[in-house]
């Protein structure tokens, strides 16, 4: 199954598709990567039964990260994703950006 096959099938995936630059697409998946690694992390402190609060702590920066990973594809969504669809006039853009922040905020 080809990668595309995988997103077109994925059952939490909207169906659209963006192109991202090398940059953004770099930078997306390094923040990804380190964040695979903490919950690594997570996994290795819990098997050698790390203290609670230590193990916290590193919860609280896996949130940190996801977080900090969310700002950054929430800011380039607007940027691109939002912004060409206004300008074409396609206000629907609008609500579903909308809706997508009334879901983040829960």
């Amino acid at each position: 199954m080809s990668e595309n096959q995988n997103i077109e099938s994925c059952p939490y995936c909207s169906g659209k598709h963006k192109e991202r630059d090398e940059e953004e697409y770099k930078n997306l998946m390094n923040r990804l990567k380190r964040i695979e690694g903490q919950v690594r992390g997570l996994e290795g402190m819990l098997e050698n039964k790390a203290y609670c609060t230590d193990i916290l702590m590193q919860v609280c920066a896996v949130t940190s990260a996801l977080n900090s990973f969310n700002k950054v594809l929430l800011a380039n969504h607007m940027k691109t994703c939002v912004a060409e669809g206004i300008r074409k006039g396609d206000d629907s853009v609008i609500d579903e950006f909308v809706l997508t922040l009334q879901k983040l905020m829960k």
